[in-house]
């Protein structure tokens, strides 16, 4: 048996207590990340008002936010396996708890799309020195419950920081969250130089020149199997971000939901994913990533189009019926991230991962562009045209659970699918 603490291959094991807490860590840590890029959606009302623009615009805010974040993940791809993940996550979240002060400070749209960016340049990064962490400690066999506790990230940021961003925002203004999250990517901050161990087991091999790492990142984003799991990626956050984005200004313009009851409708689709992430992580680590997701993929779609046509209803309703729109949303990205764990070589893991949140935020960011430029005002201050944001994302959706089936990771004597993670090790 490997004693705590020793490396097993490129695995550092840790004592149960302290792996337990590492990956808690990491949940808050994902926390910050998540409610900064939620928090813009249901502060959409507030920050059109206070801004005086349209539906359009508020899309390239969260786009650049996006698109930001995509490049710095496809660049962190060509140095983040040549250092020790603790010191670079350090480094990286405090330029991220700076990024969120900006964006409270910033006086004007442009210099809240500057700040928004900055603050996607970080997020990028840091989404995916989290998954290497956490591929760095947890067993491939544990990989799928670790992943769904580390992405109870979404259901805390739906329960806690969503609904207290939205409270702060309607009697403070929007920047407040803003200085929430500042203040609370600092102390998380000091948990982690406490708590994340040291990681250097990638460095025992040696890095490659600098002249040849782009040449490498070249090959790693033309490997066919990887351009699948890419593919894959893009597709399950573009479906998401076409909708997503504009659910609380459809809400506010179209049914006269007010800022402040938005809290309790993002409350309660919190509290009931926050029990069904790691129920979702034990699933697919028992029957399969792929079935997993294809069966909440297919699910998700029945919620989707009925947030997309929602009819005249009152508030107890959307607050009885969302939850199954946040449970879909957040289940089927359980079973992906742990299938992408497994879809690179170990000793391209790192660079995978950040190619792989790349790919996923450049997605977001298309997606949100997308579902902004489907949109228009009426002479009322409706949104018009969101039902047909909901056909392109069921569409897209569809597609998703076909083509998962083309995602592959490499195993011993060949390639093979991932169906079943307990068969191919």
């Amino acid at each position: 048996m490997t004693p705590p603490g020793a490396t097993e291959g490129a695995l550092l094991v840790l004592p149960r207590e302290r792996e337990r807490a590492l990956l808690w860590l990491l949940a808050l840590t994902q926390f910050t990340i998540i409610m900064d890029f939620m928090i813009m959606m249901p502060l959409g009302p507030q920050i059109m008002s206070a801004f005086v623009i349209g539906p359009a615009a508020f899309a390239t805010a969260v786009s650049a936010y996006s698109w930001c974040a995509g490049l710095s993940g496809l660049f962190a791809a060509t140095y983040i396996d040549r250092f020790d993940r603790k010191k670079l996550l350090l480094v990286v979240y405090v330029l991220f708890a700076l990024s969120n002060l900006a964006c409270a400070l910033a006086p004007s749209f442009l210099l809240l799309q500057a700040a928004r960016a900055f603050a996607g340049l970080t997020a990028g990064v840091l989404g995916s020195i989290v998954m290497a962490v956490l591929s760095d400690v947890i067993p491939q066999s544990r990989r799928g419950a670790a992943t769904g506790i580390v992405m109870t990230s979404f259901s805390l940021a739906a329960v806690f920081g969503v609904p207290v961003g939205i409270l702060l925002g309607a009697h403070f203004g929007w920047e407040s969250p803003f200085y929430l999250l500042a203040a609370l990517s600092a102390l998380i901050w000091i948990a982690a130089l406490r708590l994340v161990p040291t990681l250097t087991g990638h460095l025992r091999k040696q890095a490659p020149a600098l002249a040849q790492v782009l040449p490498n990142l070249f090959a790693l984003v033309r490997n066919p199997p990887y351009v699948r799991a890419f593919l894959l990626t893009s597709m399950v956050m573009g479906a998401s971000m076409v909708v997503i984005p504009f659910m609380s200004p459809v809400l506010v313009a179209n049914h006269g939901v007010l800022p402040a009851q938005l809290s309790w409708i993002y409350m309660a689709g919190g509290m009931a994913t926050f029990f069904t992430a790691r129920v979702i992580g034990r699933l697919s680590d028992r029957f399969g990533a792929v079935r997993v997701f294809r069966a909440i993929a297919l699910f998700s779609i029945l919620p989707l189009m009925f947030v997309t046509h929602l009819p005249a209803l009152p508030l107890w309703t959307m607050i009885v019926l969302f939850p199954l729109l946040m449970i879909s949303m957040s289940g089927r990205f359980i079973p992906l991230q742990a299938l992408m764990t497994t879809v690179a070589k170990p000793a391209e893991r790192g660079a995978f991962l950040s190619v792989n949140s790349a790919v996923q935020s450049l997605g977001t960011g298309l997606g949100a562009w997308w579902g902004g430029m489907m949109l228009s005002s009426g002479t009322d201050g409706e949104i018009l045209g969101y039902g047909a944001n909901g056909w392109v994302a069921a569409g897209v959706t569809l597609g998703a659970v076909i083509w998962i089936g083309q995602v592959r990771r490499p195993a011993r004597g060949g390639r093979s699918p991932v169906g079943d993670p307990a068969t191919t090790q």
